[in-house]
């Protein structure tokens, strides 16, 4: 989850360095780091200090908690991926799925009985 909250504050540091039309080298030098700091907060691969993140967030002239605004979206998506979401992600699942409603109420019903059947559930278990 920690990689999760890094990379959202990147991207939200980001989003508001772009609105304000700086470019990386112009906020490094006035939070007093290098440019490719600013480089790895961006896109998450180095942890942003609570201090450093008060330098930030005077400069981009946003409060802390901007950083923050839409977190627990970030935390809901990680939990249903960890939930088998990243499933729906696959190429072949949703090609499956496409076909699947291309076909017909009866051809569906038997396609359904024998993924079921397949998987040790038999059609008995089609209504679930």
């Amino acid at each position: 989850m920690g990689n999760d909250i890094d990379t959202h504050l990147g991207k939200r540091l980001r989003r508001r360095r772009r609105l304000l039309g700086l470019t990386q080298q112009q906020l490094a030098g006035a939070v007093g780091v290098r440019f490719q700091q600013i480089q790895k907060y961006e896109c998450g691969a180095n942890r942003i200090s609570a201090a450093r993140l008060w330098q930030l967030s005077e400069a981009l002239e946003v409060p802390v908690g901007y950083f923050y605004d839409g977190l627990s979206d970030v935390r809901r998506e990680a939990a249903n991926e960890s939930e088998g979401g990243e499933m729906f992600a696959r190429k072949e699942t949703l090609d499956l799925i496409r076909a699947y409603y291309l076909l017909g109420e009866r051809p569906r019903r038997r396609l359904l009985d024998l993924a079921k059947s397949l998987n040790g559930g038999g059609p008995e278990h089609a209504d679930a």
